[in-house]
């Protein structure tokens, strides 16, 4: 009987070209549990959760569910009700940095600095000045393999993994492309399952950090 082996890809083996130095490439934590072969697509644990406070001021309307993305950044962001209508109104949001990262309406999906979510109309109408405090709570910057379903920042595509890496008996290091590269997409490995639909959107997000994947 034939046996027949299948090599994985060696490290490395994705690189098609670098920046000079030690630019491209950085050292990195494994989460503990985690299993990467060679050249495996990562995410990255950049938050660790959302919470919003109770409404400061009259309305009483409800915050929905939030969604936080890639872009969002740690710290506190306050939403503002800057116009008052009967049963509407216009807030802005407002990141941990002090600058307005968007616009928005009371009943109307809102997306903005890396946040989503609807603000509902309550019985009580809003007034000008009320406001909510979003907090997103820092992540362990640890890289995982990429996860689509995740919410913590593993559903993005952050880094291409050098070589493979056993974490799961505890955290592991290992080092990353983590910008600045050209990398062969015939040399990648995606998550089972994945479509192509969604893998031209984590190539955009890896291109995000500079690292442009070539067919």
């Amino acid at each position: 009987m034939t046996n027949v082996l299948t090599e994985g890809f060696r490290p490395g083996e994705y690189l098609v070209s670098e920046a000079e130095g030690f630019r491209s490439r950085e050292q990195g934590v494994l989460l503990s549990g985690q299993v990467v072969v060679a050249s495996a697509v990562l995410g990255r644990l950049l938050h660790a959760g959302v919470t919003a406070g109770a409404i400061t001021g009259t309305g009483n309307g409800v915050l929905g569910t939030i969604t936080v993305g890639a872009a969002a950044k740690p710290g506190a962001h306050i939403l503002k009700i800057t116009k008052a209508v009967a049963n509407a109104g216009d807030f802005e949001l407002i990141d941990p940095l002090g600058e307005v990262c968007g616009i928005g309406s009371v009943g109307q999906a809102f997306a903005g600095g890396g946040l989503a979510f609807t603000l509902a109309d309550g019985a009580t109408d809003f007034a000008v000045g009320d406001a909510i405090v979003i907090t997103v709570a820092v992540g362990s910057g640890k890289y995982v393999a990429l996860d689509l379903a995740g919410t913590d920042g593993r559903q993005h595509a952050a880094a291409i993994a050098y070589a493979g890496v056993d974490a799961s008996a505890g955290d592991r290091r290992l080092v990353v492309t983590a910008r600045d590269t050209e990398a062969n997409a015939h040399c990648l490995t995606w998550p089972a399952g994945i479509t192509t639909d969604q893998i031209t959107a984590a190539r955009a997000e890896l291109a995000g950090s500079g690292i442009i994947v070539r067919d």
